[in-house]
């Protein structure tokens, strides 16, 4: 069914809700997980541009990736992870077509319409642009 599933990580305790219920789907089908968290801040969206140098928050978030990959591989799960730059809708968008995923899943935060607007909803850009399968579940 799934043979590689790309799970969108945000550094925040929503983490925690998808990567239970993945962790388990991965486990049934035998799928790998590719966890990828976009840094989408300043340094980060001019990155390669200016040639900057990763920002404290890059390397905090590298460090998360790896303590993930670790606790995930220690339950017998193959994990890959990927730190993108960017816009995060347009970044996931793009490694799942670059990585060939068979499915993304993420968490939402269940904000309303105003809130969408004013912080942008990925999840919504993400599943409007890709043609696999997109995973929602509401962050505890």
């Amino acid at each position: 069914m799934y043979r590689r599933i790309l799970v969108a990580v945000e550094n925040s305790a929503a983490d925690q809700t998808i990567l239970a219920h993945v962790s388990e789907l991965a486990r049934l089908t035998g799928a790998a997980l590719l966890l990828v968290h976009v840094a989408d801040g300043w340094a980060a969206r001019h990155f390669d541009q200016l040639k900057l140098r990763e920002s404290e928050e890059m390397k905090g978030d590298r460090d998360y990736l790896d303590r993930l990959r670790a606790e995930l591989e220690g339950r017998g799960l193959t994990v890959e992870t990927r730190l993108a730059m960017g816009d995060p809708a347009t970044e996931l968008v793009k490694v799942s077509q670059e990585q060939g995923v068979d499915l993304i899943a993420m968490s939402t935060h269940g904000h309303r319409f105003v809130k969408d607007v004013l912080l942008g909803a990925t999840a919504d850009k993400v599943r409007h642009l890709v043609r696999i399968p997109v995973l929602l579940l509401r962050a505890q």
